[in-house]
């Protein structure tokens, strides 16, 4: 039996952090947790008392300098999280990164470079690349089922700014660069391109405070996307719900078939409703759900999946589902987004 994978834990009162501890907890028998980092101030306040003996440091430097550790679980704001990056990777230790890893595609290209060079492992904070449902699509796509792909609309409800209040970190375009886009409306970008397997070919979009509540980055906005393949992809989404709340879905609009995809729907892991072609005038119509996932943690099954796939790359593995070249492609649409919406016309990434 391999040795418990040392985690050296960055960030303790992150706003997943206590998720991701807890989805570690789940994994005990190849990692645990042996050190932390405060940060945010040297604030500790989400600490659990079974780790308050642990080692705590007040820097990344004193970490290393400690050095008892395989790789690091990196909880920071987007200002911070690539310089750190840089300094595991060049000491050769893991790294699992809570998305979106940067505030833009140039920030992060370091710590890419860093990462390749020094040949760590590497995952991000990306669980929807190992949800269920979400794989079910890439096969459908890999499969043709689709047919000729057309269309694809996404959509991210979720609470508003108020819930967490304008000040918090998050809302601050020094700290973070952006908001809703991204902090959250990342996944869905990020698992665009992995499910379809195409790059994005151009962007137009529209971001913007559209809420009473007002704040110093956007709350939410709309973008159309062409993918490689010619597809049109819409999305629409923001901190527009007044309590904590969520809603999100895709639909998906192919030649042969389409389909309305519920990740969320109360009572399951996911609701599939497929409709395709009429063979012998029987309409081909299908709702498929997948069972409830009742695990704990942030992300349940999907980030239990996630971390072990990172501890098996370190242990000499392939690559993760997440790489360092798949985030920058997703900050890269970022970037895009936010230019497009900034310039008022329609960007190209060719």
């Amino acid at each position: 039996m391999a040795e418990q994978f040392r985690i050296a834990f960055i960030g303790v009162d992150h706003p997943h952090g206590a998720g991701w501890r807890e989805s570690i907890s789940l994994v005990q028998d190849d990692a645990r947790i042996v050190a932390f980092v405060n940060a945010f101030g040297n604030s500790s306040a989400s600490l659990e008392e079974k780790y308050a003996h642990l080692p705590r440091f007040n820097s990344v430097d004193e970490l290393l300098k400690w050095g008892g550790f395989d790789g690091a679980v990196v909880c920071l704001p987007n200002n911070e999280t690539p310089s750190v990056v840089i300094k595991l990777a060049r000491e050769g230790r893991a790294v699992l990164v809570e998305k979106p890893c940067a505030a833009t595609a140039e920030e992060w290209l370091p710590a890419l470079d860093a990462i390749r060079a020094g040949r760590v492992a590497f995952q991000a904070g990306y669980m929807w690349r190992y949800d269920e449902g979400a794989q079910r699509l890439k096969t459908m796509m890999f499969e043709g089922r689709f047919g000729k792909l057309i269309s694809v609309q996404m959509h991210w409800y979720t609470s508003d700014i108020a819930r967490r209040g304008p000040g918090h970190y998050l809302f601050d375009p020094g700290i973070s660069g952006g908001g809703f886009f991204n902090w959250l409306a990342c996944h869905w970008f990020d698992l665009m391109m992995y499910v379809t397997g195409c790059k994005l070919k151009s962007v137009c979009a529209r971001t913007g405070v559209f809420s009473d509540t007002p704040s110093k980055v956007e709350d939410g906005g709309s973008a159309l996307l062409e993918l490689s393949n010619g597809c049109l992809v819409n999305f629409s989404g923001g901190y527009w719900l007044p309590r904590w709340a969520g809603e999100s879905g895709w639909s998906i609009f192919g030649s042969q078939r389409w389909l309305h995809w519920n990740p969320s729907h109360p009572g399951t892991g996911g609701l599939f409703e497929i409709h395709g072609p009429q063979p012998q005038f029987i309409p081909m119509e299908e709702k498929f759900i997948l069972p409830v996932d009742n695990t704990r943690g942030y992300g349940g099954k999907r980030t239990v999946q996630l971390l072990m796939d990172w501890i098996a790359m370190a242990r000499g593995g392939p690559d993760c589902r997440n790489t360092p070249e798949s985030v920058y492609a997703t900050l890269k649409a970022l970037d895009a987004i936010y230019l497009s919406s900034r310039l008022e016309k329609t960007i190209s990434l060719s």
